[in-house]
């Protein structure tokens, strides 16, 4: 199956990542440090993206 959504989580250090199919299936759930989210989603497939940031994220 294809992940159609994911979910990303911000904070300061560590980025939760939820990855559903078309059928609202978890597909990923995966834990990234900071350096590894660019990575992450260079090797992804096009799909549409959330994001939810905490109050710490923005520094």
């Amino acid at each position: 199956m294809k992940i159609t959504t994911v979910g990303l989580d911000l904070a300061k250090n560590v980025f939760q990542v939820h990855g559903v199919d078309e059928h609202g299936r978890a597909m990923l759930r995966k834990q990234l440090k900071r350096d590894q989210v660019a990575p992450f989603f260079a090797r992804l497939e096009p799909c549409l993206i959330g994001i939810e940031a905490c109050g710490g994220a923005h520094y």
